[in-house]
């Protein structure tokens, strides 16, 4: 490999992956590559993990083009050959932490590496989110890719509006499980939620218990959090929240204001600005 030819990138593994040249072909875990082409780089492949079905869940995919995007599958559909059937010379896989490759099982991650060039961003909860795009913005870099224009300025707007915010509305984040109970979210455990959180937002904690990141709630339980806006989970293995019945919710779901939340989020500068605006046009509803 020649000094101007060569291409390679430290991952969050402390693994160095190497290439002749800049990759072109580019497989991808279906949230970084979402990330990836709001910088222009368009993967030639996604794959879900095992919360993912047949069809690529559209709450994650952002605007990617899935009609020139090839969806690998997820969980038990992947293997070896079907990950490389796209002949890509890059998988970017994401990490919650110890390294390993999040949807793929070990021994299918193991064949792969040995097969391609793979680079693993850790997108854990020891991660504050600005890190994590940070380190997007790098390997995107380093694949040719750009930031649009104005998205930066655009977050930081976002950004002032939650830290001008009115009043102090309640914010409680959620995964609806079916109409007997919900997952709520314990907020420092998720880096888009301490975001919220230092921007002045009151974020509302579950009861403390078992569950790390989540707390199994009933829905009188969730209702008796006042919530004034909820950021429901739209993942497609969530229920709708408009399809809870639960008795006990109705006075809450009436009076708060609800926001399309992924807890897998893009980590692009637009994707973010997006999110946050919403949740801003949500609490400055609640509290004005």
């Amino acid at each position: 490999m020649t000094e101007q030819s060569a291409w390679s990138f430290a991952d969050d593994r402390g693994r160095l992956a190497v290439a002749g040249r800049r990759p072109a072909r580019v497989l991808a875990y279906v949230q970084a590559g979402a990330t990836l082409w709001d910088y222009g780089i368009r993967p030639e492949g996604i794959f879900g993990s095992g919360h993912d079905g047949a069809e690529p869940d559209r709450a994650k995919t952002g605007t990617l083009p899935l009609d020139s995007v090839d969806y690998r599958g997820a969980g038990d559909d992947l293997d070896v050959d079907t990950l490389l059937r796209g002949r890509p010379d890059l998988v970017v896989a994401v990490s919650y932490g110890h390294g390993q490759l999040y949807g793929l099982d070990p021994d299918t991650a193991k064949h792969l590496e040995e097969s391609v060039p793979v680079v693993v961003i850790d997108v854990g909860q020891a991660r504050t989110l600005d890190r994590v795009a940070e380190r997007f913005a790098e390997l995107a870099r380093s694949l040719g890719g750009a930031p649009v224009a104005g998205a930066a300025e655009d977050l930081d707007a976002a950004r002032e509006r939650l830290r001008a915010a009115p009043g102090e509305p309640r914010v409680l984040a959620l995964s609806p499980a079916g109409q007997a109970e919900a997952y709520a979210a314990r907020p420092p455990m998720w880096p888009e939620l301490r975001v919220l959180a230092e921007l002045g937002i009151t974020m509302v904690s579950p009861p403390a218990g078992a569950g790390v990141n989540w707390a199994t709630v009933d829905w009188r339980t969730a209702a008796a959090l006042e919530p004034d806006v909820v950021l429901t989970d739209v993942r497609s293995h969530a229920i709708p929240l408009d399809e809870v019945a639960a008795p006990a919710w109705e006075p809450a779901r009436r009076h708060a204001r609800t926001v399309p939340w992924n807890p897998e989020p893009l980590c692009s500068p637009q994707a973010h600005a997006r999110f946050l605006a919403l949740v801003a046009d949500a609490v400055e509803g609640a509290g004005g």
